[in-house]
């Protein structure tokens, strides 16, 4: 099935005529630079944002490990999304805020490639996986720990080009 998604006839590339579940064909795509940058947040009490900042957590620096897990988890993306395709990663970033009013860590990750699809489920797998490392190293102290509002604000590259949507 060709790719028809458009703003004036949306279709969903990944099923094929009959319904079922298919890979999308990227082959005949020119290679772009690509990049892609996702949000959302681990909001918690107030006690638990203060260890976080203080690094006062036995397990060790929740930041830190919550960086690394979710650089490991864009560059296993496509093991994880079964109709991802895999891609050469440039560079995966991910960047933290507390946000002592809201008290909330909240998590901004930007993946870049060459190639000929996106990255914006790089970016948003890092986001989603540095928040559940965040929620897994501080659930001892505070189980009411929400994950939210993981989505896309920004990607640029391929046909569509640049699209923010915050």
């Amino acid at each position: 099935m060709a790719d028809t998604n458009s703003e004036n006839n949306p279709a969903l590339t990944h099923v094929d005529e009959s319904g079922k579940a298919q890979m999308v064909d990227v082959g005949q795509k020119p290679d772009t630079d690509r990049e892609a940058i996702a949000r959302g947040a681990v909001t918690m009490q107030p006690a638990t944002l203060a260890l976080i900042e203080s690094n006062g957590f036995k397990k060790g620096d929740v930041l830190g490990v919550a960086r690394l897990a979710g650089i490991m988890g864009a560059k296993r993306t496509s093991d994880l999304i079964p109709l991802c395709h895999p891609l050469p990663l440039t560079n995966v970033s991910v960047e933290f805020e507390l946000d002592s009013d809201r008290n909330s860590v909240d998590i901004t990750a930007t993946a870049s490639t060459t190639a000929k699809t996106g990255v914006e489920m790089e970016a948003m797998t890092a986001v989603s996986i540095a928040a559940l490392t965040v929620y897994d190293m501080c659930k001892a102290v505070d189980r009411g720990m929400r994950i939210e509002a993981v989505r896309l604000v920004r990607k640029s590259g391929g046909r569509s080009g640049l699209i923010e949507l915050e």
